[in-house]
């Protein structure tokens, strides 16, 4: 996984154009009544600056976000007050008792490169940190949208504060995208430039319903992103929902 570091710092400018995260938020809600949940510990998985993690929390959630960078969860504590942080790996959790819901959306389980790494969270979120009438819900961006849509595309960005470039190469044959991230950040009176690689993994709806199934989880559904419709094979993101 990468750490993010400097990448942390412009995270929220440029992710706030794309995501809808109050939708996500409505989204998620909608999912704890479909499923007749009302959580009251919600772990928050991958949480980034906290852009799905606030907003829940201001909801009345008791909120736990978690994720690998400490820069990122340094700015997700300047935006907070009440929200506990952890830096930790999420492939590694630790936590120190049950939750009664775990999210963890916009791409944090694509960043786990291992199928056995993923099971494993999964088994340990199960059988460890989930209340029994617990829920899990996910995301994952799908195989189609990072091997056809992003694929082997360059996309570019320029504002008065940051320019950058956005180069992808799809490994088929690892089923992995692999993406460089070339920054420009206007500092003083002139620009920093810096770089950011990441690795995402291309799983398939069924891999990701085998790694449930054998952690245990009884119920496994998938829906296109916001919205309860199946998943289409064009969809660029699917929604899973766990108990």
């Amino acid at each position: 996984m990468n750490r993010y570091n400097d990448f942390a710092r412009v995270y929220d400018r440029l992710m706030r154009a794309d995501v809808d995260y109050e939708a996500w938020a409505d989204y998620i809600e909608n999912i704890f009544t479909r499923y007749r949940k009302n959580p009251s510990l919600v772990c928050d998985l991958a949480c980034g600056t906290g852009n799905i993690t606030i907003p829940l929390s201001r909801r009345g959630y008791d909120m736990t976000g978690i994720d690998i960078s400490e820069d990122m969860l340094n700015i997700a504590r300047e935006k907070a007050d009440g929200i506990l942080f952890l830096n930790q790996n999420i492939a590694s959790l630790d936590l120190y008792g049950t939750m009664d819901a775990f999210t963890c959306m916009i791409d944090g389980v694509n960043y786990i490169i291992s199928p056995l790494a993923l099971a494993d969270m999964f088994t340990r979120i199960k059988r460890c940190f989930l209340e029994p009438d617990g829920i899990v819900i996910f995301d994952i961006s799908t195989r189609h949208k990072l091997k056809n849509v992003i694929g082997e595309n360059t996309f570019i960005h320029s504002d008065r504060e940051v320019f950058y470039t956005w180069q992808n190469r799809y490994i088929d044959k690892k089923n992995l995208s692999d993406m460089l991230l070339t920054f420009f950040v206007r500092q003083g009176g002139g620009y920093r430039r810096f770089e950011e690689r990441h690795l995402q993994r291309a799983y398939s709806e069924g891999e990701i319903r085998a790694v449930l199934k054998r952690a245990g989880f009884e119920r496994i559904d998938a829906y296109d992103e916001l919205t309860f419709d199946p998943p289409r094979p064009d969809s660029e993101r699917i929604v899973f929902v766990c108990t």
